[in-house]
């Protein structure tokens, strides 16, 4: 088999291959192999028929006509493998010789994936949430645990929010009595919002010994039902929050200092801001160079390709869970046209971040070393949990070894970009590299302490 490819107008390649007859021989054996299992001549077993007896009772031309049907695929996608052509959408075939006798000869025309230029990719700015703990969030995490600490001390006022009052409650709907808003003694947290928002509104500035009568709008917005309520105010009680000493640090915790406390809630608090803010990085700098690169630009076959990989990749987890694709669209309130229109924008995003990784890596001359290849097929076979020989004997008979070296490529992009672009936070501040990365467990401590007893080995390596 010979090929050659030509380039064409508006994003195609020209594929043109030719198979010696003496080759294709062999296809249109096969096909009278295939023949002879699906009919039945008489004398024979069913995939006994000698090829002879087939072409005297059916003629050559119809094994031939089976022959290109099979094969031609075939030598096309031999044809791209050996030429590195990066298709996106299936061929248009035509065969210009060889249906009747002699060689084969047939073009395929087939969109490919564009190489664009990328210019801006070194003066790209990501926006990320700033990775630093303020002393603000701090002591809001303070403030939280404090809440779960606190008191209720009986107070001689009217309620305001977050006072917690007992009260009588009863509830008329269309002037039937309603046993779900009908209670005595309930503790009720001014401002919490629960039931129906006119509770709060009548509670603040209430006084023990209020009766409040009023009608309230009703929690069902498909009811056309009247809704009144009575409410009785019997105590008020305020929260009284511990003070903030490192007595109640050691009762609220493991730690015996405020201090102490602070720090591990900021420590907490500040490696998952980092992984956010690295995950946020990645995604940033992918999407920034993406528009780089016009919409218009992208063939409609790349698109429309991602959103089939989108489309499966949902209908395979909403399977998992039990769940059709009208199941999904009742739970998330959305009708199909929202949802095709949602999974197209991300395709096109998806779509325009990938020719511009590509691009990027062409302009900084971004290539796949053995060594890349190696260490990530590594990767894969720990993750599958299979030997790598096995591995990349596997990727090498399905033809996934280029996509595996592209995909690959294109990460060694994006970490070219993380590393590269400008990172600031919300307020346009640039952020220090060093913050966004996580800090390392200073585990000397438990070395020290392991010395001294002797059932620390099982923690340390739960810790690890």
């Amino acid at each position: 088999m010979k090929a050659t490819v030509e380039t064409l107008e508006g994003n195609k390649v020209k594929v043109s291959v030719a198979v010696a007859e003496a080759e294709f021989e062999s296809a249109v054996d096969d096909a009278f192999k295939r023949i002879a299992k699906e009919v039945r001549i008489p004398g024979f077993r069913p995939g006994k028929a000698p090829r002879k007896v087939l072409e005297a009772q059916f003629g050559s031309g119809f094994a031939r006509e089976e022959a290109l049907r099979h094969a031609l695929p075939d030598y096309y996608a031999q044809a791209v493998r050996e030429h590195e052509v990066d298709v996106i959408a299936p061929p248009e075939i035509d065969i210009t010789a060889g249906e009747a006798e002699g060689d084969v000869v047939f073009d395929a025309v087939v969109e490919v994936r564009p190489e664009l230029p990328v210019t801006g990719h070194t003066d790209l700015t990501v926006t990320i949430p700033s990775p630093v703990v303020s002393d603000e969030e701090v002591d809001a995490q303070i403030d939280r645990l404090r809440q779960s600490f606190a008191e209720l001390e009986p107070v001689d006022r009217a309620a305001q929010d977050g006072d917690n009052v007992t009260i009588d409650i009863a509830g008329w709907e269309d002037d039937e009595p309603v046993s779900g808003l009908t209670a005595e003694d309930y503790l009720y947290e001014v401002g919490a919002g629960a039931v129906v928002a006119e509770i709060d509104d009548q509670l603040r500035g209430a006084k023990v010994g209020d009766i409040l009568e009023f009608d309230a709008e009703h929690p069902d917005p498909d009811s056309d039902a009247s809704l009144r309520l009575r409410i009785l105010v019997k105590e008020i009680k305020e929260k009284v929050l511990p003070e903030v000493d490192d007595e109640w640090a050691n009762e609220a915790s493991e730690f015996e200092t405020v201090e102490e406390l602070r720090e591990d809630l900021r420590s907490r608090a500040g490696t998952t801001r980092i992984v956010m803010a690295q995950m946020g990085l990645r995604n940033g700098a992918a999407q920034a160079a993406g528009e780089l690169i016009a919409a218009e630009d992208v063939p409609e076959a790349m698109v429309a390709a991602e959103m089939e990989h989108r489309l499966q990749d949902l209908l395979m987890r909403l399977q998992a869970q039990g769940m059709d694709f009208n199941g999904y669209l009742a739970a998330t309130g959305q009708d199909q046209e929202t949802v095709v229109a949602e999974m197209r924008e991300g395709a096109l995003l998806a779509s325009r971040a990938d020719l511009a990784l590509r691009g990027v890596a062409e302009a900084e001359g971004i290539e796949v070393t053995e060594e890349d290849l190696e260490e990530e097929l590594q990767k894969l076979a720990e993750r599958v949990e299979q030997d790598l020989e096995e591995v990349r004997r596997s990727l090498e008979e399905g033809d996934q070894m280029p996509a595996v070296r592209s995909d690959l490529r294109k990460r060694k992009a994006l970490d070219w970009l993380v590393a590269n672009v400008k990172v600031v936070d919300e307020d346009g501040t640039e952020i220090d590299r060093a913050d966004l990365e996580v800090p390392e467990v200073d585990d000397s401590d438990d070395e020290t302490h392991s010395d001294d007893t002797d059932d620390t080995d099982g923690d340390e390596e739960q810790e690890a």
